[in-house]
């Protein structure tokens, strides 16, 4: 299998070979030092597979043992249904001025400062409702990995410029464009949008904000493309052994 190679350095990103999902993990692992709380960013376009890279990269890290990376997605700060109308943005929801960007960054700072031995709880988001959930996500002390994904970790305008210094890296997810656009349609029909509004919207507001985020992927540490996932049937004893010590 393919090794990765690395270019160090802010903006360095992969070049030229499809890293192997053992070098993934291995370079994850190795964030935290001197016992202190990394953060590591996964970003890139909706539907490209954040949320896939960084569910197998917390599961196979922390193994059957005791948890030592946490999943903290960014979709928590999207602004509720109530505020978009407000605001008259909700035909636009996934826009970067339909998150609490501030509030996103103030929450990374508060994971990586560790001023006290506490739970952090953030919040989730429920695809279902498709509304952001308070306090649905712990973060607990023996956290020495926080893992957070979204579209616009990357973005250098308004408060999401906060946002890229408190990551320790970002990482950049790539997918096929026929297969992404597949599976995002797909998303929106299982969360209840007909197959004829899920394409509009894909198409309408979806495209818009994937555009912006292409933009930004010049300026992650690594890319990461999709045939680097793999699926998620592994035998435990298989995934024990990605674990921390």
């Amino acid at each position: 299998m393919a090794r990765a190679t690395w270019r160090q350095g802010s903006g360095g990103t992969l070049s030229g070979v499809t890293p192997a999902f053992d070098d993934l993990l291995r370079r994850a692992r190795a964030l935290p030092r001197g016992g202190r709380r990394a953060v590591l960013g996964i970003a890139g376009s909706p539907g490209a597979g954040k949320s896939t890279l960084a569910g197998e990269l917390v599961r196979r890290l922390n193994g059957a043992g005791e948890p030592w990376v946490a999943h903290v997605p960014m979709d928590g700060f999207h602004l509720a249904d109530a505020e978009l109308d407000r605001l008259g943005r909700r035909d636009r929801k996934g826009a970067p001025d339909t998150f609490d960007a501030a509030g996103y960054a103030a929450l990374l700072r508060r994971l990586r400062e560790e001023e006290y031995d506490e739970v952090v709880y953030a919040p989730g988001f429920e695809r279902v409702l498709e509304q952001p959930v308070a306090g649905a996500v712990p973060v607990p002390p023996a956290a020495r990995l926080v893992v957070t994904e979204g579209n616009y970790l990357l973005l250098g305008t308004g408060a999401w410029a906060r946002v890229r210094p408190l990551l320790d890296e970002v990482w950049f997810c790539v997918l096929d464009e026929e297969e992404r656009l597949r599976r995002l349609i797909a998303r929106h029909v299982e969360f209840g949008k007909s197959p004829e509004e899920a394409a509009a919207w894909v198409g309408r507001s979806d495209r818009r904000n994937a555009e912006l985020v292409a933009s930004t992927r010049g300026a992650a540490d690594l890319v990461v493309p999709g045939s680097a996932v793999p699926g998620r049937s592994r035998p435990a004893e298989s995934a024990d052994r990605d674990a921390a010590p």
